[in-house]
């Protein structure tokens, strides 16, 4: 997964006219417009860095002349104290783009270190870890590029590009009275073929409905050990195709043993929206 050019522009652009504004009045009264200063930005923790094309573009939107030299590439891991990036340029730059590029390198770089501790803790199963949808609004593409850097896989990109049968879809079919095996059977014939088709079951039944209309992905949503295991051994005894999925009430303590039961994919919602920020600092090293 890669970032998008265009994307990272817009985005780092409406970031800084957030924080920027009109000038940063205070950097404008006093540091000379031509001075030119060399920083660099550290790393105050350690953890996996995540988001450094965004952190350049901010710099670069400010002081398109500006040198950026990376000391690392997004994916590594980074210790206290190391430096992760050497930017040079106008002084009035680098201080008005301070805060808005460690707000995206810390902010990615928490999702890389979060989703890289719950990827340790499967190692040694064949359980990947994915992303879902619970990301802020506007930064998804930017989350789940950290989500790809902490070693995790990405869910579906939007409502557009995957079929996810949740519960609230049953209910409204339900309370339609529209049969249930016929809706979700009609579903290969409506969705393009090579789009993937995903119901969320949180009982057994449930379970048996994703099996009969032949899913390509089974969710067991919220169930607790014992069920996990009865819904795993009623699929793979199905004999078909059917990806395993685990999701809801998935952490650091649980997800080891879950990722045992010889599962496909466990979702963690907590990547994108709980992870806590790496932190980073920027500190001016030179005036020249």
């Amino acid at each position: 997964m890669k970032l998008d050019t265009n994307e990272i522009k817009t985005l780092v652009r409406d970031a800084i006219e957030e924080d920027v504004g009109s000038g940063d009045i205070t950097s404008r009264n006093l540091i000379p417009p031509t001075e030119e200063a060399t920083a660099r930005i550290i790393a105050r923790s350690n953890g996996i860095v995540s988001g450094l094309a965004v952190a350049r573009q901010v710099f670069k939107t400010l002081d398109r002349k500006c040198i950026w030299r990376a000391k690392l590439s997004d994916g590594d891991s980074v210790r206290k104290g190391r430096s992760i990036a050497i930017v040079k340029g106008l002084a009035r730059a680098i201080l008005a783009g301070e805060r808005t590029a460690l707000n995206f390198l810390q902010h990615m770089s928490g999702i890389a270190t979060l989703t890289h501790r719950f990827v340790r803790k499967a190692r040694y199963t064949e359980t990947r870890i994915y992303d879902t949808r619970k990301t802020l609004p506007g930064l998804r593409v930017i989350e789940k590029y950290a989500v790809k850097c902490g070693g995790g896989y990405s869910f579906r990109k939007a409502l557009y590009d995957m079929v996810l049968i949740k519960n609230n879809h049953l209910k409204i079919c339900k309370q339609l009275g529209l049969p249930l095996d016929h809706v979700v059977r009609n579903l290969r014939i409506k969705v393009p073929r090579g789009i993937d088709i995903e119901i969320e079951a949180r009982t057994i039944r449930e379970v048996e409905l994703g099996i009969r209309a032949d899913m390509d992905i089974i969710m067991l949503d919220n169930m607790d050990y014992n069920t996990i295991k009865k819904a795993i051994s009623i699929i793979r005894k199905s004999g078909k195709p059917i990806e395993v999925e685990v999701s809801g009430g998935i952490n650091l303590k649980n997800v080891e043993k879950i990722a045992k039961f010889k599962i496909d994919r466990i979702s963690v919602g907590a990547l994108t929206h709980s992870a806590p920020v790496l932190d980073v600092a920027l500190e001016i090293i030179s005036v020249d």
